[in-house]
């Protein structure tokens, strides 16, 4: 190789430069006034390459060949006649043409970065990570990260050999963003951040923050996205979305693990793509009959058994199913068949993967510095710094990218009471408390009430729901009138109590009535999502036929009578997957729910009565118009314990609205049995439990009762029927 000419720069700034350790490269590299005020300059550093020219780009003329002034790959070219900048490229080793991302300027937009650090900005992902972009008719990619602690922060990636030293970005110091233009990087192409610390320490590579998509786990890198104009077709979904009240609606939801609701077992156990569960897991909803899907995460993250709670991509659909366009076209399917669709969204903590945010510039950037508040003690996990306006930004752009970007009708946050309480699950001396010596999260609270306030206002019609396990007032009431400004909370009292009393032997039940009746003394303090989620199935609990005491038939009756008991009862519905058909076994992540089951007229005989508990639910208007509101609700028989039986009227809007509902927990049948009810005439029993289609005993009532003008348990009117063993009974007010 010849021998290097004499660079104008420093030992010391050539020295960095080719070591990867320059913190200000646009100020090298590119074009310049030459230092001795001689024309102009170029200088680049490439160094895989054996010769560069540069090529004027308006007349494609040869303005020469630079001078190798390092071994390494240092290049310059010295114009002492020119004076105006202008365009041009590289031609390296006389076949390959490359532009040089340093000749041009910055494009961000300065109004952008001020709401970014004061934590109101709405739509981060459209500017920041990795843009397709255009400069002077150049195509390529705009990478931006939040950085502001690093001395140094380059992309790397494969369209660059994974070498640091290449595309060292622009930093802005008042805003902490880097940014550069790197042209011809090409849809797919992987990349990550390298980063050096404010010490100068190397980090490990990190994943962007901001990326769109990310390579399959347990690869990390992040992935280039060209994004395009999605053809949606769910435009009629949308506009009777936006004008509709859900409150007064039947929701009933059935949650799912994406990866193992089925797999293809015969082709290595494989998880379906977004497009093969939109031609099985759409249609099979739709026949049960359920409003609603939510989905466990679906943000990116790297270990299969976090089942997504602990996330890295935040902004990254998981690619395990198929890309970001592919899940779009299984919610816009799933709009075609009005089904919506909800996720699960983690703001409350996440990993310390080290390609992930934990320390991400050196410093404590995402999380707390101090861990009595930055780290969470259960799950060994970093927990947001809410009082930073970039986290909010960050957050609050994340909520909306979801519900703009793939029309997702709601999302589901999940474990809110981690995020409200300063001392949770920690011990007095390892929490912090607040300005006022409480132990409220402050930073926490505004942060879910900007959220959700800025979220609503952005999407009408969709549904923000907590996962708050505690007694926290206000959680679904609007920000101002005092509350947190989510739309639904799961009701986990309910869960639990009603869990706990169905474990029961039937015998013990009398002197536990209270566990199910004690739900509707609080039932319309907030709008309540009645949930028999995933979280009930796991860690040893067993699956929900398991928790059911007696033998078999009695399993299966005292679980259709425990469904039927939860689809009476005020407040919206939801089930975790293999619930329907009464999975025997555990939920595993790893491997598909037991379909086999459905061999069995017993598993046939659930998944049959859960489809007719959906219809008659959306079909009677008693059962859901007036879910969160006293006027919905009335105790017909709250003092059966003796018996273990439950009776009361759900009504709606309409006068004549009314649905009655009896629950028996014991096998005993009663026949005869007088119940008041507040109008008299036919009754239809509209469905029976305890019917042989369900794999009940067939006792029922012909159909329906009359209620004569006699009075009984404070009601003007009643009526007598059968009551069926550990079953549930739906009677229509059919008048006179």
């Amino acid at each position: 190789m010849e021998k290097p000419a004499e660079t104008t720069l420093s030992i010391t700034e050539a020295d960095a430069l080719v070591s990867g350790r320059h913190e200000n490269v646009f100020a090298v590299l590119g074009l310049h006034d030459h230092p001795a005020g001689k024309g102009l300059l170029i200088r680049a550093f490439l160094p895989r390459a054996g010769s560069v020219s540069v090529i004027d780009r308006k007349s494609g003329r040869n303005l020469g060949t630079m001078q190798r002034v390092r071994p390494e790959g240092l290049f310059e070219l010295h114009m002492p006649r020119r004076k105006n900048r202008f365009a041009y490229f590289f031609r390296v080793d006389s076949t390959q043409y490359l532009e040089d991302p340093y000749r041009f300027s910055s494009t961000l937009n300065e109004d952008e970065l001020y709401l970014f650090n004061e934590g109101t900005a709405e739509h981060c992902w459209r500017w920041l990570g990795a843009h397709k972009w255009t400069i002077e008719k150049v195509e390529g990619v705009r990478f931006c990260v939040w950085a502001p602690a690093a001395r140094r922060v380059s992309v790397v990636g494969d369209f660059n050999g994974w070498d640091g030293r290449q595309h060292v970005m622009r930093k802005h110091p008042a805003s902490g963003i880097w940014e550069i233009f790197i042209p011809s990087v090409a849809e797919g192409a992987l990349y990550k951040f390298e980063i050096s610390g404010p010490d100068g320490e190397l980090l490990d590579l990190r994943s962007d923050p901001y990326a769109l998509s990310m390579q399959h786990p347990p690869e990390t890198a992040s992935r280039v996205v060209y994004e395009r104009a999605f053809d949606w077709s769910d435009g009629d979904w949308m506009l009777q979305r936006s004008g509709s009240q859900t409150l007064n609606s039947p929701v009933s939801i059935y949650e799912v693990h994406l990866g193992s609701w089925r797999r293809r077992q015969q082709e290595g156990n494989r998880y379906l793509s977004y497009s093969e569960l939109a031609a099985e897991l759409i249609p099979y909803v739709q026949e049960l009959g359920f409003t609603h899907l939510q989905l466990m995460p679906v943000s990116e993250y790297p270990f299969d058994g976090s089942w997504g709670y602990q996330p890295v991509g935040m902004f990254a659909p998981t690619i395990r199913y198929g890309t970001p366009d592919e899940f779009r076209a299984f919610v816009d399917e799933c709009h075609r068949h009005n089904i919506g669709v909800l996720i699960d969204w983690v703001p409350g903590h996440f990993p310390t993967d080290p390609h992930g945010l934990g320390k991400f510039d050196g410093t404590c950037l995402y999380e707390h510095m101090d861990v009595r508040r930055g780290f969470h003690p259960d799950w060994n996990t970093l927990i947001y710094n809410y009082g930073r306006g970039e986290v909010l930004s960050f957050l609050l752009s994340n909520a909306n990218y979801w519900l703009e970007e793939f029309h997702l009708d709601g999302i589901r946050v999940d474990a809110v009471a981690s995020m409200l309480y300063l001392d949770y699950s920690r011990k007095e001396g390892e929490w912090l408390p607040n300005e006022h010596g409480g132990r409220e999260n402050l930073e926490a609270i505004a942060m879910l009430q900007l959220i959700n306030s800025k979220v609503y206002r952005n999407h009408p019609g969709i549904m923000m729901i907590a996962e708050e396990s505690t007694a926290w007032p206000g959680v679904s009431r609007p920000v101002d009138q005092g509350g947190l400004g989510f739309g639904y909370k799961w009701n986990m009292g309910w869960m639990n109590d009603s869990v706990e009393y169905m474990k029961r032997d039937p015998v013990h039940r009398s002197y536990h009535h209270n566990e199910m009746t004690f739900s509707t003394v609080y039932a319309w303090d907030e709008n309540f999502v009645l949930s028999l989620s995933h979280d009930e199935v796991v860690h040893g609990k067993g699956s929900l036929l398991e928790k059911m005491p007696g033998d078999d038939w009695q399993k299966f009756a005292n679980l259709r009578a425990y469904f039927g008991f939860m689809w009476g009862h005020p407040g919206k519905k939801l089930i975790f997957m293999g619930a329907e058909f009464a999975q025997r076994r555990e939920w595993n992540h790893d491997r598909e729910l037991d379909w086999d089951l459905l061999e069995s007229a017993q598993h046939q005989g659930m998944q049959l009565w859960i489809r007719d508990l959906n219809r008659l639910y959306r079909e009677l208007p008693a059962l859901h118009q007036l879910d969160h509101a006293p006027a919905g609700f009335e105790w017909l028989q709250v003092d059966g314990h003796q018996d273990s039986i439950f009776a009361w009227a759900r009504k709606g809007n309409e006068d004549d609205a009314l649905v009655v509902v009896v629950v028996n927990m014991t096998p005993q049948t009663h026949h005869g049995y007088r119940l008041g009810v507040p109008a008299a005439g036919w009754y239809q029993e509209r469905l029976n439990s305890d019917a042989t289609c369900y794999g009940g005993s067939g006792v029922g009532n012909l159909g329906q009762v009359l209620a004569t003008e006699d009075p009984a348990d404070h009601q003007p009117c009643s009526l007598e029927m059968s009551v069926p063993p550990l079953a549930t009974v739906f009677f229509e007010f059919r008048g006179g």
